[in-house]
């Protein structure tokens, strides 16, 4: 086999902040959204902990061909810098490849830009086309999902586990939610994996936003992921995720979301949802009794 040996290289310039990107890049439920390189591509995913020692499992299935398993390791995490991962593509319990992925994130103006190095060692046959192909769809698909990612961080001067109570509690949650001057009126709150939330966000003025929240995987107390939709099962309108870190008897809190469309997240950034989320998590901290 002439090419088992192969560094291959792609760049990728995004209109987003180096956050979005970073978030985009690592984050199991923005990865689910550009992982797959074309449409007939679907994704099943099996594990994904995407933290140093942690991995990543999933399943690529084509019509009518065996499904590529893909299994990643996650081997260096610099959260908005630097990643290093390694990856092993099998089919039918045979592996075809092995490769050695680093990917690094750099602020250019207003945006950012990715390079990622794979260097590949092919098992079975060349894979060195295969790769260009899926990991070149992949970055494309990459950089539109980041481009509509909102990125919320806030360190709350409390003890992680007080924080996930406080949100993943459904006797809590509605106590705090939403930014200042808005309360929460519940129909059903379920807060487990396959749960869901159905309220209302009311504005001091009296003007009432229908929501409804359906949540996907749960990790206490590490972070879990949900969909957002207009009003109960409404048009969904973001696929979002929370993260919590300990930092020094603190706890680091990551809000994330994809907006559906490029002018959902236009839409979102003009009527001020970054500041209104960061309001959220203020409240969080009071709530908390941040010291």
């Amino acid at each position: 086999m002439s090419g088992r040996f192969a560094t291959l290289s792609f760049e990728r310039s995004v209109a987003a902040p180096v956050s979005a990107l970073w978030s985009a890049w690592t984050a199991p439920a923005a990865r689910a959204l550009w992982a797959a390189p074309a449409p007939s591509v679907t994704i099943e995913w099996l594990e994904a902990d995407t933290r140093v020692g942690g991995r990543e499992v999933s399943l690529c299935k084509t019509a009518g061909e065996p499904a590529i398993r893909c299994e990643v390791g996650w081997l260096v995490l610099q959260a908005d810098v630097l990643s290093v991962n390694s990856e092993i593509v099998s089919v039918d319990g045979v592996p075809q490849s092995a490769a050695l992925v680093t990917a690094d994130l750099t602020p250019v103006g207003g945006g950012s830009r990715i390079a990622v190095t794979v260097q590949l060692s092919s098992l079975a046959e060349d894979m060195e086309a295969g790769y260009r192909q899926g990991f070149g769809a992949g970055m494309d698909n990459l950089a539109d999902v980041a481009a509509r990612t909102m990125v919320l961080r806030r360190v709350i001067r409390a003890p992680r586990a007080v924080v996930w109570g406080a949100w993943m509690n459904p006797e809590t949650l509605p106590l705090w939610w939403g930014p200042d001057g808005f309360s929460c009126r519940t129909q059903r709150i379920d807060l487990r994996a396959g749960g869901e939330w159905v309220f209302d966000m009311i504005a001091a003025d009296g003007t009432v936003y229908p929501n409804h929240h359906r949540y996907g995987d749960v990790r206490p107390p590490d972070g879990f992921s949900y969909t957002l939709h207009w009003g109960e099962n409404g048009p969904k309108h973001a696929d979002a995720w929370a993260s919590f870190e300990e930092q020094d008897g603190a706890t680091a809190v990551t809000l994330a979301m994809v907006f559906n469309t490029a002018a959902e997240f236009r839409d979102a950034k003009g009527f001020g949802a970054e500041t209104l989320g960061l309001q959220t998590l203020g409240k969080l901290a009071r709530f908390v009794g941040e010291t």
